[in-house]
Formats: C-alpha cells, structure tokens, sequence
C-alpha cells in the first residue's frame, strides 16, 4: 500500500492547502467591503473639488495654471503606477501592468523618454526589471491609504510638470467596476483637460478672492490632483481585494475538486489491492 500512503499525503497536504486559501477569501470578504465604502466615500470629494476647480478655471480666463498648460517642448513623460503590495490577486496587477507597457512603448515609439512613481511593490519591482527610471515610490500603504504618504512621492513629478520637465504625467491604476470585474486604466492627469474639467453649466458664479484668484486656483489645483491620486489607490485597493476573494474562492474551488478526485483514485488502488489480497488466498487455499 505504498501507493495508498502517497495519495493520503497529497490528500492531507491539498487539504491543509484548501483551509489556508479559504481563510484568505474570508479576510478579503472582510476587507472588501471597507475598501469599497472608502471608495465610495471619496468618490464625492473629487467630483466637488473637480466641480469647483472647473468652475474657478472658466471664472478667471486671464490666468492660467502651469497644471493647464501644454508643455510642448518637454520629451519626456512621467507616470504614477498604482499596484499591490502583495500577490495572490489573480490577474489584477498584470493587467494594468501590460497596459502600461503599450502606453510605454508607444511613447518610446514617438521619442519620448518615461519616468515613474511607483505606488506598491509589484508594480516597482515590475519597473525595476524593465529599467525604467523610478524618480520615488511608496509602499507598505495598509489596508487604508493615507493621502500624507502619497503626497511626497507623487509632488516630484508635479513640480517637475510645473517647471516644464515633462510633457505630460500619466495615472495607471485599476478601476473598480463591481466585485467580479476590475477595469485596468491609463489616465492623462497632467495637464489637465478641458473634458476632464467640465464647469458647472446650470450656474454662472462669480467668485470673490481671498487673497487673490491665483492663490486660490494654484491651491485647489494642486488639491485636485492630489484627490484623483488618492481616489485612483482608493479603486485600486477596492480591486484588490475583491480579486483576491475571486481568486481564493476559485483556488478553494480547484483544491476541492482535486482532493475528491485523488479520493476517487485512493479508493480505486485501496479496492485494486483488496482484490489482490483476497485473489492471493483464495489461490493459496486452493492450492493446499
């Protein structure tokens, strides 16, 4: 039975196998549905300051942002890569990290030269193994992103697009569309687009300034951007973990089938070495 002692090993080991992966679709259950309410909730905010930011744009046509200027002289692009920290998420960070190699490749493609903030291990150790030039990154955000730790790493780039380095700065994130569906995106964040910013129409405001209209425009432009970067983690961590329930659910699912089916081939050599046994005796005996 030396066979049968080797199944009931891989039994036990795809078994033990089954009980880790289900615990971790149950912490992602757990974890996905305060990922998805802070999504949710920041969702608001960025509309509201895209809202005012627009408006306040459209209010003062004399000035201009340096976030609304084109750049047209910069050869080079800058990217914000939003990934994990951690695997086990199924195909969520190779999505949006073969998306970024086509955006990449396409502006290698025009002259263009790239640099990036990595926000999450995967993606820069993914940026790393292509050479890319990582100017920053973050990492080890948690479970809940804090917009403190991401405003350093990401105003490298801003401040470089306000000086003129770069031609533009691009956001590549996962967008959350329901829990079985995650959506990988390459987004223009700098400079920032008329569609993008679409003024109230119903309204006609007229702002009054405190100190003065590019005081309060430079601010609030800043804190725009510096909102779509935390609602880009927000969706992304949402993704995450919805992934991951996906995908450990599967796993759990697959562990299963594999363990009825090598109970089927334990019963089949257990019953083949039966017969053996009892075809042996009745031999023996029919011998003596």
């Amino acid at each position: 039975m030396a066979a049968g002692k080797e199944i009931r090993g891989k039994i036990k080991s795809v078994e033990n196998t089954k009980k880790i992966t289900k615990a971790m679709e149950m912490v992602a259950a757990s974890k996905m549905r305060k990922a998805q309410d802070r999504m949710r909730h920041a969702r608001p905010y960025a509309e509201k300051v895209r809202s005012l930011a627009a408006n306040l744009s459209q209010a003062t046509p004399e000035y201009k942002h340096p976030f609304m200027v084109k750049n047209e002289t910069a050869k080079t692009a800058g990217f914000i890569v939003v990934t994990t920290d951690k695997g086990l998420c199924g195909g969520l960070n190779t999505n949006v990290l073969r998306a970024l190699t086509g955006k990449l490749r396409e502006l290698e493609a025009a002259g263009q030269k790239t640099e990036a903030v990595a926000i999450g291990n995967k993606g820069l150790g993914f940026l790393n193994r292509i050479g890319a030039k990582v100017v920053s990154q973050v990492t080890q955000l948690g479970d809940q992103p804090h917009l403190d730790k991401l405003i350093g790493p990401v105003k490298v780039l801003l401040d470089a697009y306000a000086e003129g380095k770069l031609s533009a700065v691009y956001l590549c994130y996962t967008r959350f569309i329901n829990t079985m569906k995650q959506e990988p995106v390459v987004q223009q964040l700098l400079p920032l687009t008329a569609e993008s910013m679409v003024a109230d129409k119903g309204h006609g405001w007229d702002y009054l300034y405190e100190p003065d209209a590019a005081t309060v425009i430079d601010e609030l432009l800043v804190r725009y951007t510096e909102a779509l970067v935390y609602q880009a983690v927000a969706e992304n961590m949402a993704s995450e973990q919805s992934a991951r329930m996906v995908a450990m659910k599967s796993a759990t699912d697959n562990a299963g089938n594999v363990i009825a089916e090598l109970k089927l081939v334990y019963n089949k050599t257990r019953q083949a070495a039966i017969t053996k046994e009892l075809s042996e005796i009745v031999a023996g005996a029919a011998a003596v």
